[in-house]
């Protein structure tokens, strides 16, 4: 079984940063690739950003693309999503999200599928006021 934890969320002003952590454990012998999500309120859960195990692949919504950054901390199964330029419309709650090993590699195809993650942290609220 695999725990995830996110961290960092908060209020931010429109236009500032904040920066989320995810660490994941539970498979030491694994490096896992991983993966954020978002739901807003009265919203569908989607898709953010994600990066393969090995670092070399990431993925972004169009929506963030050159505003967020994802990318693998030092320690093992560890993720950050650094996001800048944050808009009202970025508010929500980011959930990060963990394939199982077994799963198959993040494809600019398969990225987006919900159900390819096995493992969902709590979440971290993130407010951006206008």
């Amino acid at each position: 079984q695999v725990q995830v934890v996110e961290s960092g969320g908060g209020l931010v002003q429109a236009g500032g940063s904040l920066r989320l952590s995810c660490a994941a454990s539970g498979r030491p012998g694994s490096t896992l690739s991983m993966g954020w999500f978002r739901q807003a309120p009265g919203k569908e859960r989607e898709f953010v950003a994600a990066i393969s195990w090995s670092g070399s692949d990431t993925f972004y919504e169009d929506s963030v693309k050159g505003r967020f950054a994802i990318s693998r901390g030092n320690a093992k199964n560890t993720v950050y999503l650094q996001m800048n330029s944050l808009v009202p419309e970025d508010t929500a709650v980011y959930y990060c999200a963990v394939p199982a090993p077994t799963e198959p590699a993040l494809t600019s195809s398969n990225v987006r599928w919900m159900h390819l993650y096995d493992y969902w942290g709590q979440g971290t609220r993130v407010t951006v006021s206008s």
